[in-house]
């Protein structure tokens, strides 16, 4: 019973981070209509300006995560204006492929700068561990802080768009551009800012991850995005609470799949559960279904 209650909370960890990343695709999807496949790598990005600053420098862990977010607010505002601003009356089709070349661009851009060798990522969470059920199950201070950042990002950012002038401007041009900008709405300033804080997110998830799992490379981000990408998916792309409950579903059946059935098989089981989970609730689990007039 104890190491069923670690692997879930550890799954809830791992979940907790694939909603973090998942609410930047949810949002940029919602809001500007496109898949941003170059997100995952921003967490790489943020990993390496973390370890650069914190390891490096010497400087404090809280100034690596700030510099960190910083950093890739920047990076995602840059990303935008350059490569996806030119294409927003452009097809799906070539923002899709946008996305990847821009994808593989940081990529080859952080081997260059950083070079190919794996990093040893020291923890920027210097909390000790709680023990529960009297000692036989173990809660890291990486996983206590995961959790609780998660819950705190996704109470911050839903009233942040329903309490605020760019929150209710962002919901505006996720319903109608055309309408928000007859409004007096800046529908290009609006984008941006979703980018901004979908990138800050992505900063504050790869802080998380490498500090759970101590490694950093040029491809840290690539796997957790794709992961991420489905999860957004699966609770109901353009959903933020579809985006929290994707994630942490899907952290919970990686971690489970990984304990009780097969390390190596795991991430064939996450996408087989969404192959399901789309034939049945083609919407995702609190997507809905769009009703497009002729």
């Amino acid at each position: 019973m104890s190491s069923f209650i670690t692997y879930l909370i550890n799954g809830i960890s791992l979940g907790s981070v694939y909603a973090i990343i998942a609410l930047g695709y949810t949002m940029v999807y919602g809001i500007a209509k496109m898949l941003n496949f170059a997100h995952g790598d921003i967490i790489m990005v943020g990993g390496f300006t973390t370890y650069y600053i914190a390891s490096v420098m010497g400087m404090p862990s809280a100034v690596g995560v700030l510099g960190a977010v910083v950093v890739c607010t920047a990076l995602g505002v840059i990303i935008e204006r350059i490569a996806y601003k030119p294409l927003r009356e452009a097809s799906s089709l070539s923002v899709l492929i946008t996305a990847i070349g821009v994808s593989y661009f940081l990529q080859n851009a952080a081997l260059i700068v950083f070079g190919a060798d794996t990093k040893s990522f020291k923890s920027v969470i210097d909390i000790p561990s709680l023990s529960l059920m009297g000692g036989t199950v173990t809660v890291s201070g990486e996983t206590m802080v995961t959790i609780l950042s998660c819950i705190i990002i996704l109470i911050g950012l839903t009233a942040f768009i329903n309490k605020t002038k760019t929150g209710q401007a962002m919901l505006a041009v996720s319903e109608d551009k055309g309408a928000a900008t007859l409004m007096g709405i800046n529908v290009n300033r609006t984008i941006a800012v979703t980018f901004a804080i979908g990138s800050a997110l992505a900063a504050v998830a790869g802080v998380l991850l490498c500090s759970s799992y101590p490694t950093l490379s040029s491809t840290t981000g690539a796997m957790p995005g794709i992961k991420a990408f489905v999860a957004a998916v699966f609770g109901g792309i353009g959903s933020i609470p579809g985006a929290m409950i994707g994630g942490i579903v899907l952290g919970i059946i990686e971690n489970l799949s990984k304990a009780y059935i097969s390390s190596q098989l795991s991430d064939a089981i996450v996408f087989a559960v969404l192959i399901i989970v789309l034939l049945v609730k083609p919407t995702g689990l609190m997507g809905k279904k769009i009703q497009e007039k002729v």
